[in-house]
């Protein structure tokens, strides 16, 4: 029967298995997805060297208001995932930066990931789960390439958006 499923229902069964298990521990952690979405990009334009991070850098990259990104924002700093400030280049402006508890956030979401995925290949030898990767690394690279093509605006605004440190 396993033969059977189209191959775009395989993927997207995996993906909701993944999904379904970050948002279990998403609830634990009385986190959102949005939420989530927002730290994961803090910490892209952290790690890419970023001098400060402000609320409008957050807005346009979310996509959101600048009510909405103030109430997640508030959220988060509530839950000590993020702490604000007054930018020091431009007084206008609020700096967020990542906490020790973002930090920690990260780390525990990525021994989940690996979690599901040690359970997903429990039976693949390790050469099996290497060729795994190797082949949706090349799948994922011809998508981004496929999505990629026009123009900025119009990739922007597509669902398929190569994430960040791939």
């Amino acid at each position: 029967m396993e033969h059977e499923l189209p191959y775009g229902l395989r993927f997207s069964l995996l993906g909701r298995f993944f999904k379904k298990r970050l948002n279990e521990e998403l609830m634990e952690k009385e986190l959102t997805g949005v939420q989530l979405t927002v730290l994961k990009e803090l910490e892209r334009l952290e790690s890419s060297g970023a001098a400060e991070v402000n609320q409008r850098d957050l807005e346009k990259i979310s996509h959101v208001t600048h009510p909405t990104m103030t109430e997640i924002l508030k959220r988060l700093e509530r839950k000590e995932f993020i702490s604000c400030r007054r930018s020091s280049v431009d007084r206008r402006h609020k700096c967020i930066s990542s906490t020790e508890k973002s930090r920690q956030l990260r780390q525990e979401l990525s021994e989940i990931d690996q979690a599901v995925l040690a359970e997903l290949s429990r039976g693949l030898s390790r050469q099996q789960v290497d060729q795994l990767w190797e082949i949706t690394d090349v799948m994922l690279k011809n998508a981004f390439e496929y999505y990629g093509k026009g123009s900025e605006e119009e990739s922007d605004k597509n669902a398929c958006k190569k994430p960040s440190g791939i």
